[in-house]
């Protein structure tokens, strides 16, 4: 349990730790000889309500109280009224009075420029950690008793101080002798017994001072302030101020402040007229309750007739109770120049609100605004005329539990004249129908923060077609309306209604009304609904303004935007669209937000054709980080046609897995990944550069001719299949000859005699001899190459020059191959240098590098020992398969039309030696030649 009691020195206490006393009786609540009545806080017994048991505590201990007459005059009948400001107030020390936490530190300003050191149960200032260099220093909520110099003497650069809310009970003469540029310093909420005028001498730059509801209680000011010409703002006053003399701000008479507001106790009981001559402010609040003295405010109001205000407010002007009397209290509002009109908090009843409202219609007043008052109906009610030409631009309602404040004198003709009506949280729950023909003059009309239902606000048996001819505005914003339908049936006949805010409700279409909009609607503020893709059906489509934000909308109507052609801004923010169709078309669509959807793909087609669009809005989306995420941002970044308004810090990457939470600035593919025309570029170009290696390294190699032999191969073996010619195991001819047409003579005249003429001869194969008529050469040469034992490479330059010996060394080179090469047999008819063959005969060279070839000499006398080396390397002429007669067989006119004159064959099995010396010359020459080397 814990005991909140009075000690002498003027704190409250709550287990030791001090409490404002301003705090406790700032509103005149009760005093008891000078000490606080003890209050036990909480209660023990957990089932009773800690709120109901301090509202019977406090009822309790006022009973019972030895209040004097002469003092606050405070009677058993006003307990009830001062219950909820005593409850207000003393849950307020109880919080205040928790158990200190541990001290924190102040927080400094990376410039340390500012200090933020409020609520943290500060009781002293912590000069340590306060750098030389502040400017502005927050110290209020705290619980700071005295101000010395040695707090604030090395902030020399202080322009503002907030102490506010505190236990300041005194503040040192010479506290802000070195704070000499301070412009702004708040003493609000503390306890000051005086005001500290030698503290505040030094403060030429005041432009804000605020020391009202403190423990002072006169509330006259000083010579000081004829220095403070900057002043603009200044508040004075306490719950003990009980008069106001007409010398108290005498000094302020050469000072033209913005606000000046003054505060007295539930006490006040002498004002002195002219108090108000000197002041010049455009905005006056009066703290003052006159429920002792009500003939006090006529006085005031006088004392203000030809002054102008900006705004002139009254706070708690009936504290405790209702005014009852018969005089015309407000009297002199009339000669009031204000503005605007203010009652804040305090107790209305009819007959006040209809003596107010007669006044500030003949009055210059232009606003009047009634906020958080508590209005009742007078229990003796008298019959007053109506308020019938109220000529208002704006009349406020706002926070007023009882909505019979709507027709407080049974009827509506004070809004006859009234141009904005603004009913904010007023719990009305029916708009009753003789209401719509008396606001005929109304151009603004927000009935928003209410708890409206659809059949409240819209009755189909009322008749509106004569009615608000002149709303602009209508603002049903933050109630509990359903029906799009609805609401559009009800402001049909608002002919020049151009913008409606229909905000924060529950609006959607359910397909069962209609939806006849007036064509004059072009703003919409539509956001947090339970919008449907359906309830595009249901909306103005002569709009240029259209806001959806958070209304639940997962997808888009294409047909409703196609209608809403004159669309300049979209909001949709906070919805769960999932994809941005890509035809969408609005030609002067400028701003679009997108923000905080559930689409994940975005490209440059998305908003092709809204040519116009400047704005965009659309982070906070799980984008998927693709090419046509990062073409679009790099062009839209690059160009600065459309301002992304949120890049790059709402901008995320959520798939691929791997960029999760990755800065969609951060995410570069490359241009070679996205780029399609240059990867087609660079495609195009790499292929045609390998196509022209393959077709150099081809041409180097000589690829071409080897595929064009092998496809010479493939075709004689095709043909030789099909054909149905096989190969036997044995040969037709003991070699077969290869050689260039140019050592044809070579050939005919030494080769051919020393081979073909011997005992037994070599049968050899040649070309010009052998070759069958009518057949592909390619057919012959690859078929006699096959029926030879041998091949014989008779080799010179011609040789590699020539494009059918190339062949028939290649195709001897298949023949070879898995083989050792012993089949071929080189001739070397005239040197031949190796290293100068073309790469093509790379088999050639390793031949002449590896392999032992027969080189024709020059010298007759040598060339004998040629012959015997080639028979040897050829063999025995052992016997061969005849050539039988078939499609493989030569002709004898074949052999007569041989470019070489071959001797006469009597004999089939081989030529004998009788037909040799019938031979030509070379031959028998080159027989006996062999029979000598023999």
């Amino acid at each position: 349990m814990t005991t909140v009691y009075s000690s002498s020195d003027g704190y409250f206490q709550h287990d030791n730790t001090p409490c404002n006393k301003a705090q406790i009786i700032s509103e005149g609540l009760f005093e008891h000889n000078n000490n606080f009545t003890v209050l036990k806080w909480p209660p023990q017994s957990p089932e009773v309500n800690p709120i109901e048991h301090l509202w019977d505590v406090v009822e309790r201990e006022i009973r019972i109280m030895d209040v004097q007459p002469t003092n606050l005059q405070i009677s058993p009948t006003h307990v009830k009224m001062l219950v909820p400001l005593v409850l207000i107030l003393s849950l307020q020390a109880v919080l205040h009075i928790k158990h200190a936490k541990a001290k924190q530190s102040c927080t400094i300003a990376f410039d340390k420029l500012s200090a933020d050191c409020k609520g943290l149960r500060l009781d002293s200032v912590p000069t340590t950690q306060l750098p030389d260099s502040l400017e502005e220093l927050d110290l209020s909520f705290n619980t700071i008793h005295v101000i010395r110099k040695q707090d604030f003497v090395k902030l020399t650069y202080l322009r503002v101080l907030k102490l506010n809310f505190n236990n300041i009970s005194l503040v040192l003469d010479d506290a802000f002798q070195g704070n000499l540029l301070l412009e702004e310093l708040n003493l609000f909420n503390n306890s000051l017994t005086e005001i500290p005028f030698k503290a505040l001498e030094p403060l030429t730059n005041l432009k804000v001072l605020e020391m009202s509801n403190n423990l002072y209680s006169q509330a006259s000011l000083g010579a000081a302030f004829l220095n403070f010409n900057q002043l603009k703002v200044l508040s004075i006053g306490g719950p003990l101020v009980s008069s106001l003399g007409s010398r108290d701000i005498y000094v302020l008479k050469n000072i033209s402040l913005d606000k000046f507001a003054v505060k007295t106790g539930t006490g006040f009981r002498d004002y002195e007229p002219g108090y108000f001559k000197s002041l010049s402010t455009k905005h006056l609040w009066f703290d003052i309750a006159f429920d002792k003295n009500p003939d006090l405010l006529p006085k005031m109001l006088k004392d203000l007739a030809n002054k102008t205000f900006d705004v002139l407010r009254f706070r708690n002007l009936f504290e405790f109770q209702y005014y009852t009397g018969k005089r015309d209290i407000f009297y002199g509002l009339q000669y009031v120049n204000a503005q605007t009109l203010t009652f804040y908090r305090g107790k209305f009843n009819e007959e006040v609100m209809r003596m107010a409202l007669k006044n500030v219609e003949i009055s210059p007043i232009k606003a009047l605004e009634l906020l958080l008052i508590d209005f009742a109906r007078s229990q003796n009610r008298t019959q007053g005329s109506s308020v019938k030409n109220l000529s208002l631009d704006r009349l406020v309602l706002s926070d007023i539990s009882n909505p019979d404040i709507m027709r407080f004198d049974w009827s509506f003709t004070w809004l006859n004249h009234v141009r904005k009506f603004i009913v904010w949280n007023v719990n009305f729950n029916s708009v009753p129908c003789d209401s719509w023909p008396e606001m005929k003059s109304v151009e603004l009309l927000d009935i928003s923060n209410n708890q409206l239902l659809d059949s409240y606000i819209y009755n189909p048996l009322c008749d509106t077609r004569n009615t608000l001819h002149k709303l602009d505005t209508f603002n049903v914003s933050h109630n509990r309306l359903t029906s799009l339908s609805d609401l559009a049936s009800l402001t049909k006949d608002f002919v020049k209604l151009t913008t409606i805010d229909m905000s924060h409700n529950q609006l959607q279409y359910l397909g069962n009304g209609a939806c006849d909009w007036r064509k004059t609607i072009t703003k919409v503020i539509g956001n947090h609904n339970s919008l449907t893709s359906d309830s595009f059906k249901c909306l103005p489509t002569s709009v240029n303004f259209l806001d959806l934000s958070y209304s639940s909308l997962d997808q888009l109507d294409m047909d409703y935007f196609n209608k809403a052609s004159e669309l300049t801004e979209l909001l949709l923010s906070g919805n769960k669209i999932k994809f941005i169709p890509s035809g969408w078309k609005n030609r002067y669509l400028r701003t679009l937000a997108l923000d905080g959807n559930s689409f994940g793909l975005v490209s440059m087609k998305s908003f092709k054709d809204m040519l116009s669009l400047r704005v965009l809005t659309a982070g906070n989306n799980p984008y998927h980080c693709t090419c046509d995420l990062y073409t679009f941002i790099q062009e839209t970044t690059s160009k600065g046609k459309v301002t992304i308004t949120d890049w790059p810090n709402n901008y995320k990457c959520y798939h691929p897995e791997r960029l999760l939470n990755t800065m969609v600035s951060k995410y570069s593919p490359g241009h070679l990944a996205c780029d399609i025309t240059l990867v087609i570029i660079i495609s195009v170009s790499t292929t045609a550069a390998v196509v022209l290696v393959i077709m150099l390294l081809c041409y180097i190699f000589h690829v071409p001719w080897y595929v064009k032999a092998t496809y010479q191969i493939i075709r004689a073996k095709y043909r030789a299949h099909k054909e149905g010619l096989g190969q036997g195991v044995d040969y037709a001819f003991h070699a077969f000859i290869s050689y260039s047409h140019s050592d044809a003579d070579w050939v005919r005249n030494h080769l051919l005699p020393c081979l073909e003429n011997v005992k037994p001869p070599y049968r050899l194969c040649i070309h010009e001899r052998d070759f069958i008529p009518g057949k592909w050469i390619i057919d012959n040469i690859i078929e006699n190459i096959e029926n030879s034992r041998k091949v014989i490479f008779v080799l010179s330059h011609n040789f590699v020059n020539s494009e059918w010996c190339n062949y028939e060394l290649y195709f001897a080179q298949q023949r070879a191959i898995g083989k050792t090469f012993s089949d071929v047999i080189l001739v070397v008819k005239e040197p031949i240098d190796p290293t100068s063959l073309p790469s093509k005969f790379c088999k050639l060279k390793r031949m002449l590098n590896t392999k032992t070839y027969l080189e024709w000499p020059q010298q007759p006398t040598e060339q004998n020992f040629f012959w015997i080396q080639l028979r040897s390397v050829l063999g025995k002429p052992n016997s061969i398969r005849p050539r039988t007669i078939s499609r493989h067989s030569r002709l004898s006119s074949a052999r007569s039309v041989s470019l070489i004159e071959a001797p006469q064959i009597q004999d089939p099995e081989g030529p004998d030696e009788e037909d040799h010396q019938n031979s030509p010359q070379p031959s028998n020459k080159c027989q006996l030649t062999c029979i000598e080397v023999a």
